[in-house]
């Protein structure tokens, strides 16, 4: 693990970067080795300045063509939300990591996933607050719009989905909070909270006509929800107070005291009493009690009085309320409106704009090159020896142990992270490196912070994908891990 994310938090999304992230799995057929003829040579020469690359993968999600109204409300309200609640929530779940060894444990991957995650919100936000980025959207825009007017024909088909689109977004400003608070946060995290809801749901929607329940409740999705919870799910009471407590205490902070779905939520409680008695008095961390409560009316939930579910379902219909507002203000009139936008950029550009990322599959081309911010130039590639200057012993500085024993055998020249221009998203990371040969020289993990901007454009000139070279995992499985026969298999030699 500290092999691969040694500088931990300080270095996500940043380069230079000193990073072994990358491991090997064996696939099976019948019990044995699986004879895999087609596969990408492994080439442990590292790259240099200006070699062509090629990543193949799948890259999640963007959204590059949201307009400008929705860029604005997503800089100026959405994100500030994320970014301000996101903060906080780390400190607590650091103060509590802070407090033992158990919590410590228990607290490291939720710590790590709220930090890649604030993280991507701030590149993103950043990335809108850049005069010149947000600048070249706005004349992308401003030309697609004129090229639309200047075709009486193709005006006459499109109509205006910009102008609806801002008045969607005015709708949306007025119901975000409650919308997020009430309805797609609401539980905060908590794994007993979202089995509760879930158990809710069921209850609720089936007792309705068929046409009438809301999406997502079809038998199918109910013997889904039943087979997950049936799982055994591992539970730290602690972490759960802490995500239900946080959430309460936003929810009564952000739509205030006097709020009606806040009195039906909280009573007379405080939100930490209330998420203590919810997470001690539950049965929900039994599965058989969450699959017999999967089959429950909503009377017999009543009767449970489990004060878990009676707290999903004092909220179920008020969030219920709130997606159904939600779907016809803005998620409804926002598709109708953006099939048009999109309608009018094929029509305008044709295929020479490549749609957004759906986790398709892709190849996306670029070279091994640094970049220059503000007047710092960051060169394109690191070396292992760098590893051993940037440790200090700390966390997440703190060298692994492995390394700092082989380090009189390491070639501290190789190459051990590097950069290149490929345009790359969340869902990339694993994807293989290749070269002009076709032969893989290493895998992306990361990407900088200006990458995160390429959730609404591609920036040349900053973006950048960060990846672990094959010379340095062939260096660490020679002289690290002391693997011959991996080495053999790849072809390198001992």
């Amino acid at each position: 693990f500290q092999a691969a994310f040694f500088g931990g938090d300080p270095d996500n999304f940043n380069f230079p970067r000193y990073a072994l992230d990358g491991a090997f799995l064996r696939a099976y057929e019948d019990g044995r080795p699986a004879a895999t003829p087609n596969h990408l040579k492994w080439n442990a020469t590292a790259p240099r300045e200006g070699d062509v690359t090629f990543v193949a993968g799948n890259p999640g999600t963007t959204q590059r063509l949201l307009t400008v109204a929705q860029l604005e409300r997503l800089r100026d309200q959405q994100l500030p939300l994320q970014l301000i609640q996101g903060s906080e929530l780390r400190g607590r779940l650091l103060a509590y990591s802070a407090t033992g060894d158990e919590a410590k444990r228990v607290s490291v991957d939720p710590i790590f996933g709220l930090e890649n995650s604030f993280k991507v919100w701030y590149g993103q936000q950043q990335a809108l607050l850049d005069p010149a980025f947000f600048g070249r959207k706005q004349q992308e825009e401003a030309e697609l719009r004129q090229r639309v007017a200047a075709d009486p024909a193709l005006q006459q088909r499109i109509g205006d989905p910009w102008t609806e689109l801002e008045t969607v977004e005015a709708a949306a400003r007025d119901l975000a909070v409650p919308y997020r608070q009430l309805a797609t946060s609401a539980g905060g995290g908590s794994t007993l909270y979202g089995m509760a809801n879930a158990i809710v749901g069921v209850a609720k929607e089936r007792s309705k006509p068929a046409d009438q329940r809301q999406p997502g409740f079809t038998e199918a999705a109910v013997a889904r929800a039943r087979t997950q919870l049936q799982e055994e799910t591992p539970i730290s009471a602690d972490l759960e107070e802490i995500r239900l407590g946080f959430w309460l205490s936003k929810t009564r902070e952000y739509l205030t005291v006097d709020n009606a779905a806040v009195k039906n939520l909280l009573g007379r409680e405080s939100p930490e009493a209330l998420a203590e008695r919810a997470v001690e008095g539950t049965r929900l961390d039994e599965a058989a009690y969450r699959v017999a409560a999967l089959d429950m009316t909503v009377e017999q939930l009543t009767a449970l009085n489990d004060p878990m579910i009676d707290l999903a379902l004092r909220n179920y219909d008020t969030a219920q309320a709130l997606r159904t507002e939600w779907n016809a203000k803005v998620s409804a009139p926002t598709a109708r409106a953006a099939e048009r936008v999109a309608q009018a950029r094929f029509a305008v550009y044709g295929d020479n704009l490549y749609p957004d990322a759906t986790f398709s599959l892709r190849l996306s081309y670029g070279e091994v090159k640094g970049w220059t911010y503000r007047g710092v130039t960051v060169p394109p590639t690191t070396v292992m020896g760098g590893l051993y200057e940037r440790a200090t012993g700390s966390e997440p500085f703190n060298a692994a142990e492995k390394f700092l024993a082989a380090e009189n055998r390491i070639d501290k020249s190789v190459v051990y992270d590097f950069v290149s221009t490929n345009d790359i998203i969340g869902g990339n990371s694993g994807s293989p490196v290749i070269n002009a040969a076709g032969e893989v020289i290493g895998a992306a993990f990361d990407g900088n912070i200006h990458s995160l901007g390429g959730s609404f454009g591609y920036d040349g000139e900053l973006n950048r994908t960060v990846s672990v070279s094959t010379a340095a995992i062939t260096e660490a499985l020679r002289n690290v891990y002391d693997q011959p026969r991996l080495l053999e298999e790849l072809g390198v030699g001992r």
